[in-house]
């Protein structure tokens, strides 16, 4: 079946029924709208879950088996109100008159219950939601809607006094609403970057849109298919946006190679259906096996036991197999409409070429009069631009990550300023062992002692239950729960003071809370990450292996592309943890890399890497066995692709550029790892390191074990007769 699979007949068939398949696919992007509309919405969450049981699991669901509480407020999702002042302070009639006021309208919200105030004379008044200055006081809320919560205090700001909120849910609010800011933000810059580029290289409006139209067209049947997925699977809001993008990059790129393709042919006379169908046997070979690659790497993520890696291979697996088959279709059967047309609107001083040749195929020829220094120096380059790697600190966005103009930040750090640690952190520790036995309590309080030595800790409450078989330790902790400094606090907790307090006692303790179901997600991520590794270079491998008929292809593709991604890692540190370039660049600086990051850059880019070498290696290798003659087929590889890789390169660099242009940290690090890797890839890697290797290497590069002469074949381009 899979061996009568044509993506040539397919092409020529789409082309030949023009009509049908864009019907066919109208019909499947109206049913995706509708899907999107009343189904993806309930699908995501800004929350994500582990699949498998960490210790902050195993600590919730002790206490859910030995504490009823039921009536409870719930500490994580309390909403902070801070009102301050930088004159007056709350013994001011004027201070006092207006959180009294405050108060009253707060009452009056529908969903929101005070929980806690440090206005004088309210009922539930305590006196420790009052900073020590007296500048500041503390509303403790539950909240069902945030939202007339944040219209409250927007109109009551003003006369001297700042009112601000924060907390769990005002938090996630502006995480979703900036995330989706940065959505419109990339789309609109990676949109116009890449039709202009592709004006470039086409000379032709027509012929530059229908990229972009083919990758809306993925984009939204993604989507619906996504909001299908969600129904099955609570999916992160993140794949939205890591849909979008990736549905941009290689929607557009795929169909750059096809529709250059095309137009060569045509250049060369062919017919129309002809030139589509030659097109189909080659580029779009390549996309198949190009896309295929990218969704198996994908893949990868699925063996880590955490949903919001699930949730972006998901959403990026969807949205790279509907671009192939767009590519493989829709775009055939729009080219058989439009035919010559395609070039229509003509744009001057662009598009002139339709092979390749240039700069990039001068500096090939360069790099194999030269092939070892150029190949010791490019390697060198990439080792250097990796070291910084060696250093990296990984941890996840938080309310300090926030730009400075969102009020959930100021309100956070001014509570921080005042109050110390607060309930923005909170630590749960949940002692297992008889509370009647005097060397559990003698521990317990060994615990405590340690607990309160560290200044990273704050308010401690204790509680037995019932049963006499569990204690329940709550504390706060200083800073942003997803902060180095409460991360740190929660890992000295686990490894140290309770090994400490508790040795030789009949009693295990196991801690939960924000902080530390963060630092279960960092662990996770650090032990999955080689089996990941292994799981997508294996694959790799045995792809490149099948399609190239040569151990010594996917060989040489493999060390390549993991010099390039250990650059675009080491650049990642430099730029965000050091700061080198930052400002220049529009990028804020962190602490942290984003723990997901490195698992999924790896798996993104080694396959994305793939669209670029199997389609150069794909024309050198039909060069090849035509000829015999290695470096002519090199040289001719890079000469009539070169053009098209660099304008497809260009592309993905604008795309991810524009979402790197974004607000929120994680997706400024993700634009920016994904766009240096593609340049490096399709630039140092793919004129530099492959014409080197491949020169050197000469008829080697296709070499294949006898045994190995039984293996399928899997080819990413035609087999020449």
């Amino acid at each position: 079946m899979i061996r009568r699979f044509s993506t040539e007949r397919l092409a020529r068939a789409s082309a030949r029924h023009p009509w049908r398949t864009i019907g066919a696919w109208a019909a499947a992007m109206l049913v995706a709208v509708v899907c999107v509309g009343a189904l993806l919405g309930g699908a995501l969450t800004t929350d994500d879950d582990f699949t498998n049981t960490p210790e902050s699991k195993q600590a919730d669901a002790l206490i859910a088996r030995s504490f009823d509480r039921r009536g409870e407020e719930d500490l994580h999702a309390d909403e902070v109100v801070l009102v301050h002042s930088a004159t007056l302070t709350v013994r001011d009639g004027a201070f006092r008159g207006r959180v009294q006021s405050l108060e009253r309208k707060l009452r009056g919200l529908p969903g929101v219950t005070v929980m806690a105030s440090g206005t004088p004379g309210s009922r539930v008044h305590d006196d420790s939601l009052v900073a020590r200055d007296g500048h500041t006081s503390l509303f403790v809320l539950d909240a069902v809607d945030v939202d007339p919560l944040l219209a409250l205090a927007s109109s009551a700001t003003g006369g001297g006094l700042d009112v601000l909120v924060t907390g769990e849910d005002v938090v996630d609010a502006d995480f979703e609403d900036t995330a989706a800011k940065d959505l419109q933000t990339g789309e609109l810059y990676g949109i116009a970057l890449a039709l202009v580029i592709l004006l470039v290289v086409f000379g032709a409006l027509v012929a530059s849109v229908v990229p972009i139209a083919v990758a809306i067209v993925s984009i939204v049947i993604a989507l619906g298919l996504t909001a299908l997925v969600g129904q099955l699977f609570t999916l992160s809001f993140f794949v939205v946006e890591m849909l979008v993008m990736m549905g941009l990059a290689v929607g557009i790129d795929y169909s750059l190679f096809v529709l250059s393709r095309f137009r060569e042919e045509r250049s060369r006379g062919s017919e129309k259906v002809d030139a589509i169908a030659v097109a189909g046997s080659t580029a779009s070979r390549a996309v198949l096996f190009s896309g295929s690659a990218v969704a198996l790497g994908l893949a990868g993520m699925f063996l880590v036991p955490q949903t919001i890696f699930r949730s972006i291979a998901a959403g990026a697996m969807l949205v790279v197999l509907a671009a192939v088959a767009a590519t493989l279709t829709l775009l055939p059967a729009v080219l058989g409409v439009l035919g010559d047309r395609v070039d229509s609107l003509r744009v001057p001083l662009t598009g002139r070429k339709t092979g390749g040749g240039g700069f990039w195929s001068r500096v090939a020829d360069a790099v194999m009069r030269r092939p070892r220094l150029s190949l010791a120096t490019g390697t060198a380059l990439l080792v250097a631009l990796a070291i910084p790697y060696l250093g990296i600190t990984t941890g996840s966005s938080g309310v300090s990550t926030l730009p400075d103009s969102f009020q959930s930040k100021r309100a956070f750090l001014l509570l921080e300023d005042s109050f110390g640690p607060q309930r923005t952190a909170t630590a749960e520790i949940v002692v297992s062992g008889d509370t009647h036995d005097s060397s559990v309590g003698a521990g317990i309080q060994r615990l405590q002692r340690l607990v309160r030595r560290d200044d990273r800790f704050g308010e401690l409450t204790l509680t037995r239950n019932d049963a006499g078989d569990a204690t329940l330790i709550s504390v706060t902790v200083d800073g942003d729960p997803m902060g180095k400094r409460a991360i740190s606090a929660v890992r000295d907790l686990r490894k140290d003071y309770i090994p400490t307090a508790l040795h030789g006692v009949p009693a295990e303790a196991l801690v939960t809370g924000a902080s530390a179901g963060e630092l279960d997600f960092h662990d996770i991520a650090r032990r999955y990450q080689p089996i990941v590794f292994a799981f997508v270079l294996g694959l790799s491998f045995v792809l490149l292996l099948l399609a190239f008929r040569s151990i010594v292809v996917p060989a040489t593709a493999i060390v390549m592309n993991l010099l390039s991604v250990g650059a675009a890692y080491g650049l990642l540190v430099l730029v965000f943890q050091h700061g080198v370039g930052a400002g220049l660049l529009g990028l804020h600086q962190a602490d942290t890399v984003e723990a997901w990051l490195p698992l999924f850059l790896f798996t993104v880019l080694f396959g994305l890497s793939m669209d670029y070498h199997v389609f150069i290696l794909s024309r050198i290798r039909e060069r090849y066995e035509e000829t015999g003659d290695t470096t002519e087929a090199v040289s001719f590889g890079i000469r009539s692709t070169s053009r098209i890789i660099t304008g497809a390169a260009l592309i993905m660099v604008a795309v991810f550029g524009g979402f790197a242009a974004g607000e929120l940290v994680m997706f400024q690090q993700m634009g920016f790892g994904l766009g240096v890797a593609v340049l490096l890839d399709a630039t140092l890697v793919r004129s530099v390191l492959v014409p080197a290797a491949m020169k050197l290497l000469g008829p080697w590069n296709w070499y294949l074990p006898r045994p190995l002469h039984r293996l399928p074949t899997l080819r990413a381009e035609p087999v020449t007769e």
